[in-house]
C-alpha cells in the first residue's frame, strides 16, 4: 500500500463486536483505550476521523447475562438499550483520559433514507469533526425494527463514509484481511493484499458467516467497500488485534486488504439515491428503456415500462429492474402508483388524456436516477 497519513483528510473507522467485547466476555477495556491512543495521535497528525462502533447488544448480552444472541427484535433492542450504555461511557473515558470529547450519534435507515433528515445528518457529523470531536457512530439498534435496520455496522460504515466523503474506511474485523477462502476452516488460503472495490471475483469467493456475535461477515465487508468506494473512499480491512494497526495503515504498510475505489465517483445525490436499502416498489423496464437509462443516460418515460410492484407516492424512491428482477438503477419517481399503473406503457403524450393533468413528461429524470453498480 502507497497511501500516505499526511494525503488522509477524513477516516472513518469500523470496530467490529468480535473485537470489541472480547468474543463475548465482556467490553475489552484495554483495547478499546489502545485504539483511542492510536485514533488521538492519527488526530494531532492532522486527519479527521469517524469511529463507527458495534458493541452495544453484545455488551447488553453480557449485562442481562444471556449467552446466545437473541432473534426476537425486541429482545435485540433491549440488549441494545441496555449495552449502549457501557459502550459510550467507556469511549468517553477513553478519550478523555487523552484529552478528546466524543459525541455519540445513533442512526437507522430511515434517518438516511428522508432527504431532509440525511442533510442534516451530514451537518452534523461535519460540524462535530470541525469542533475536533470524535464522533462515534452506532445503529439505533435500541427503537430499529426489520424494516429500517441496517443489519451490520459495516454497511452502517459505508454510507458514513459516503455521507461525510470520506478519504478512506478502515474495517477492523478479528481476520487479517481478505482471503481466497476462508482462513478458519482452510490453511490452503492466500491473502489478498490490493484489489478493486465490487470485483465481482471477491464476492464468490467470501464467506457470508460472521461470528456469534455480530451480524456481519466477510461477504458484508466486500459489499460496505463496494458501498464505500461511490464517494471514491479506498476500503482496508485489517485485524484489529494488530499492534499499532490504525497508525501502520496510514503510514502506508502493508498490512490487511486494501480495496481501492476505482470506478468514477458518484455526486452526493445519486449517492443518497443508490444507498437506499429499501425502496417503495419497482418498475420492470423494457430493453428500450434500460438501453436508454444505462447507455445514452435519459430520462425514464412510461413508454418503457412494462410491470410495477410495490404502493409509492411522489418523491419516493424506487428500484428499475429488468424482466428477470435484477435491478439497473434507482431513481425519485414523479407519479405516485395507480398514476404509473394508469399510464405505464404509453407514450408520454397521452399522460393527460388518461390522468386528466401532466405533473411531468418524465416517471424519472435522468438527474434523479443512479444507476446500480
Amino acid at each position: 500500500m502507497n497511501t500516505k497519513a499526511h494525503h488522509i483528510k477524513r477516516i472513518v473507522v469500523k470496530i467490529g463486536s468480535s473485537l470489541i467485547t472480547a468474543n463475548g466476555q465482556g467490553l475489552d477495556l484495554p483495547a478499546l483505550r489502545e485504539w483511542s491512543r492510536q485514533i488521538v495521535k492519527i488526530k494531532k497528525e492532522g486527519s479527521e476521523l469517524i469511529l463507527v462502533s458495534s458493541g452495544a447488544i453484545a455488551e447488553g448480552m453480557l449485562r442481562l447475562g444471556w449467552k446466545v444472541r437473541p432473534t426476537m427484535i425486541h429482545d435485540l433492542q433491549a440488549a441494545a438499550a441496555v449495552g449502549q450504555m457501557g459502550l459510550i461511557r467507556a469511549y468517553e473515558d477513553a478519550f478523555q483520559a487523552l484529552g478528546l470529547h466524543t459525541a455519540q450519534i445513533l442512526l437507522t435507515h430511515d434517518d438516511l433514507a428522508n432527504r431532509t433528515r440525511y442533510l442534516n445528518a451530514r451537518s452534523t457529523l461535519r460540524t462535530l469533526i470541525g469542533l475536533g470531536i470524535v464522533p462515534i457512530v452506532n445503529e439505533n439498534d435500541s427503537i430499529a425494527t426489520e424494516e429500517i435496520k441496517f443489519g451490520d455496522n459495516d454497511t452502517l460504515a459505508a454510507l458514513v463514509a459516503n455521507l461525510v466523503e470520506a478519504d478512506t474506511l478502515i474495517i477492523l474485523t478479528d481476520q487479517d484481511g481478505l482471503f481466497t477462502g476462508d482462513p478458519r476452516t482452510s490453511q490452503d488460503v492466500q491473502k489478498i493484499d490490493v484489489a478493486d472495490a465490487g470485483d465481482p471475483s471477491l464476492e464468490q469467493m467470501a464467506t457470508g458467516n460472521g461470528s456469534n456475535l455480530g451480524s456481519g461477515g466477510m461477504l458484508t465487508k466486500l459489499r460496505a467497500a463496494k458501498r464505500a468506494a461511490r464517494s471514491g473512499t479506498h476500503t482496508v480491512i485489517a485485524n484489529g488485534k494488530e499492534s499499532d494497526v490504525l497508525l501502520r495503515i496510514l503510514s502506508g504498510e502493508n498490512i490487511g486488504s486494501r480495496l481501492n475505489a476505482s470506478k468514477p465517483v458518484m455526486t452526493a445525490r445519486k449517492q443518497w439515491l443508490s444507498n437506499h436499502l429499501q425502496v417503495r416498489g419497482t418498475l420492470t423496464l423494457d430493453e428500450g428503456a434500460i438501453r436508454a437509462i444505462t447507455i445514452n443516460h435519459k430520462s425514464l418515460l412510461p413508454i418503457g415500462v412494462t410491470g410495477i410492484q410495490g404502493n409509492f407516492d411522489r418523491g419516493d424512491v424506487v428500484a428499475c429492474a429488468n424482466a428477470s428482477g435484477k435491478v439497473i438503477a434507482y431513481g425519485l419517481i414523479n407519479y405516485n402508483f395507480s398514476e404509473i399503473n394508469s399510464i405505464k406503457g404509453l407514450p408520454s403524450e397521452q399522460i393527460a388524456k388518461v390522468l386528466g393533468y401532466v405533473d411531468d413528461l418524465e416517471l424519472i429524470n435522468r438527474d434523479n436516477l443512479a444507476l446500480d453498480d
